[in-house]
């Protein structure tokens, strides 16, 4: 494999440079030195923040972007073999690597580097770390996948002791990763177009703890079923978090506020940490809380800073992030794409929400929609109304015979008002005749479903 080297700046062609993670890498080797060049299928934000740091842009991905000065070239797992791009690149025996490479390569230049993974939680967790190490005067350069506000985007560029970045299981990205701290927060069946079942999941987070060294830390979940296929025979600190069993980790006592914000006692090894509390609401986020404690105390860092920095944490874009209010209505929106992800948001709703929870959710990838068909009726059945936004294909191209429809179906047989309206202009209009003063409307889905409810509060 090409191996960079840090202390002879290259220039480096990103296929796909404006996507969440790409940018954040492009922008760290633009401080480093490189110069960067990249394509994209669309402008955006992140985009133009590019250019303005100095990074060639083009919109569309064609050979002739690939210029004669490029001494790599860097990939995303959505960027296939017939790309144009990366067959230029091959066709000019040029160095091609991908995200999770670089970012492997980048992350051995730290002292300390925590990588957070996990089948859902892991923008959290990374942000909630990320929060509290800033808070704590540790300088991190941090990587994450999503708008994390502490830091005004998803990258920051800090000293060379502490890095921190999420760590994706898809296509096994992150066993290219060089962690010294490792978080596994759950390990459940998805990215089924990729991964065989769950076992094979399951098998790819043993070899991603595998990659810890003798003198690292393991901090994963005690709720993870045979948790010992996991963890036996690591070399490395193995610390347990969770809300029951016998965990080293354990938050007790939890109260939640009106908008079911968390307030708990964590105790590590039975003996008090004291009350800590979160700003982000769900129990969900009181377990990625207690992951973030315990990767925080790996780092060295003190009780009294962890609860200061985590109290801090307000969430990042696409998290149960309110958008607005339009006629009484109030609009969320939320990234949640995966049935335990979905749960764990419509019921935070409920619990703040006394009149009808509407959820406007736009499943993502067929191969998702088609294994969990199920799960996902069974999760969205906690909302009052449903309304489906066709399947948002992302990488795919073959539908499998699958459609929102048989989501609305299963809603149906369960008795729960449910709908597939196939535009977006659709879904608007019908929300704008049906919702009621005093309703919460979350739009949910990874996919664009969030432009429903920023039309919404536009109209």
């Amino acid at each position: 494999m090409y191996q960079m080297n840090f202390s002879q700046p290259a220039k480096v062609h990103f296929i796909g440079i404006g996507g969440i993670s790409m940018s954040g890498l492009a922008e760290l080797l633009l401080d480093r030195g490189f110069a960067v060049s990249g394509s994209d299928s669309h402008e955006s934000a992140l985009t133009g923040h590019l250019q303005e740091k100095g990074a060639e842009v083009m919109i569309g991905q064609r050979a002739e972007n690939v210029k004669e000065d490029v001494d790599v070239v860097v990939y995303t797992a959505a960027v296939h073999p017939d790309n144009p791009e990366y067959q230029e690149a091959e066709r000019r025996n040029l160095p091609i690597l991908s995200r999770a490479e670089l970012l492997g390569q980048i992350m051995r230049n730290y002292r300390q580097a925590v990588a957070i993974a996990g089948t859902h939680g892991k923008t959290t967790t990374t942000s909630m770390i990320s929060e509290i190490c800033l808070t704590a005067g540790v300088d991190p350069t941090i990587t994450v996948g999503g708008m994390l506000p502490a830091i005004g985007g998803n990258i920051r560029i800090g000293g060379p002791d502490c890095f921190i970045a999420e760590a994706c299981e898809y296509t096994n990205s992150f066993l290219q990763f060089a962690p010294t701290i490792g978080v596994i927060l759950n390990i459940r069946a998805d990215h089924l177009d990729f991964f065989k079942d769950l076992d094979d999941i399951r098998h790819s987070f043993r070899r991603f703890a595998e990659l810890l060294p003798a003198d690292g830390c393991l901090v994963i979940s005690g709720e993870i079923e045979n948790l010992s296929e996991i963890t036996e025979g690591l070399p490395c600190k193995i610390v347990t978090f969770g809300l029951d069993g016998d965990v080293d980790y354990q938050a007790v006592n939890i109260r939640y506020d009106e908008m079911a914000c968390g307030r708990f006692e964590v105790l590590r090894k039975r003996e008090s940490l004291g009350e800590f509390a979160v700003s982000v609401p769900g129990e969900h986020n009181v377990k990625n809380a207690l992951a973030a404690i315990a990767a925080c105390e790996a780092l060295g860092l003190k009780p009294d800073s962890i609860r200061d920095g985590l109290v801090k944490y307000t969430g990042v874009g696409r998290r149960f992030e309110k958008k607005g209010e339009r006629d009484g209505v109030r609009i969320y929106d939320d990234y949640a794409h995966h049935p335990d992800e979905i749960t764990a948001t419509l019921t935070m709703a409920k619990n703040i929400q006394k009149n009808k929870l509407w959820c406007i959710f736009q499943p993502h990838t067929y191969s998702r929609t088609r294994a969990l068909l199920p799960e996902f009726a069974e999760a969205l059945s906690l909302a009052d109304e449903v309304v489906l936004a066709d399947i948002y294909a992302a990488r795919e191209t073959d539908t499998l015979g699958v459609s929102s429809e048989d989501i609305a179906v299963l809603l149906r047989e369960k008795g729960v008002p449910a709908r597939f309206l196939k535009t977006f202009e659709e879904i608007e209009k019908y929300v704008l005749a049906n919702c009621k003063a005093g309703d919460l409307l979350i739009t949910m889905g990874a996919g664009d479903i969030v432009k429903v409810g920023e039309n919404l509060l536009l109209r």
